[in-house]
């Protein structure tokens, strides 16, 4: 509950920043500041299935006709309301019943809101699948609620792509390193000194990695991006030994990246290695993030990337229209 109509509305527009349900909204006419029908108009707004009951004396009775037109009223209570359990109780329990009945839960996962041909969506969807997260993509030029919790969040057009947490942090244009952050992925090594490291998640990096750790050696893997490489969006793996019904790139991936941790293997990503010397011995390899890892060895398993055609001003078409080894990500439905 809240003591003042300005809190109330600083209340409601949290709440929907934040993307929580709302069931009912009882306000009272007259309250400091904000009147209760301002109130449950910008609740109608905010969260147009909550219902709102107004509370009024019987001078008020135009404040309740006009609650009914402009906030669409689903009930107003004359004061005095005692004894409650017979003139308050009974009304909110009914409406709570009602909503409750209509309710259908939101998507309580991460949000993702930005423009279909943005090439920073595109790479968030990537890594956001890559990593097998359950997300909501909500296109700002076709979903009503894309719009809503831009204006929720105070954001503009220029903050796109947006996420919004499942704690109900809202992050503008965040890097896939922010993206890490929110998910609990591990960014920094846990250990000194590595018997070996792995650069690169892809089949063979994580087949490495299985087996490095199978026989005790401490073992990290580095990943820049998404772990499974190129085979890790193949739709159907045929040709895998041990598989012979075959399975999708993702299963592949998620299947030798549990067996890998389960074994003790440990996994920074998304990093990536800019630099590699020899200091007393040892490999010291450079992150990104300037972090240092120290190892007794190094595998080199990077992979390949997409061939990139050669013509005039398609770099800045790259994942807004123009693909390479395009993902349902790609998709519009």
């Amino acid at each position: 509950s809240v003591n003042s109509g300005p809190e109330a509305l600083s209340t409601l527009t949290e709440l929907r920043a934040r993307a929580e349900p709302l069931a009912l909204v009882l306000a009272d006419q007259r309250m400091p500041e904000v009147e209760g029908v301002e109130v449950l108009t910008r609740a109608r707004e905010l969260f147009p299935d909550a219902k709102r009951v107004l509370l009024t004396a019987y001078a008020d009775t135009t404040a309740a006709i006009k609650a009914i037109n402009s906030a669409q009223l689903d009930y107003y209570l004359l004061k005095p309301w005692d004894p409650p359990e017979q003139l308050l109780y009974p009304t909110l329990h009914d409406l709570l019943a009602s909503w409750h009945a209509a309710y259908r839960p939101a998507f309580a996962g991460l949000k993702l809101i930005g423009y279909q041909w943005s090439p920073l969506s595109h790479e968030l969807k990537d890594f956001l699948s890559g990593y097998m997260v359950g997300y909501q993509w909500l296109d700002i030029e076709r979903d009503a609620e894309a719009q809503a919790l831009l204006q929720a969040n105070n954001f503009t057009t220029d903050d796109l792509p947006f996420v919004i947490c499942p704690d109900g942090l809202a992050v503008a244009k965040p890097s896939k390193l922010d993206l890490a952050r929110q998910l609990g992925l591990l960014l920094d090594a846990q250990q000194e000194l590595y018997d070996v490291v792995i650069v690169g998640a892809g089949p063979a990096g994580l087949a490495a990695a299985v087996y490095g750790a199978s026989e005790g050696l401490k073992t990290l893997i580095i990943e820049r991006q998404t772990p499974g490489g190129q085979a890790g969006s193949s739709s159907r793996i045929e040709n895998y030994l041990g598989f012979p019904t075959g399975l999708s790139g993702a299963e592949l991936t998620h299947r030798a990246w549990s067996q890998a941790t389960r074994l003790g293997a440990e996994f920074v990503a998304p990093q990536e290695v800019v630099g590699m010397c020899v200091q007393d011995g040892y490999k010291v390899l450079t992150l990104s993030d300037k972090q240092e890892i120290k190892a007794r060895a190094v595998v080199l398993t990077t992979g390949v990337s997409y061939r990139v055609l050669d013509a005039p001003g398609l770099d800045r078409l790259s994942g807004a229209g123009v693909y390479y080894g395009a993902a349902r990500t790609e998709a519009r439905g």
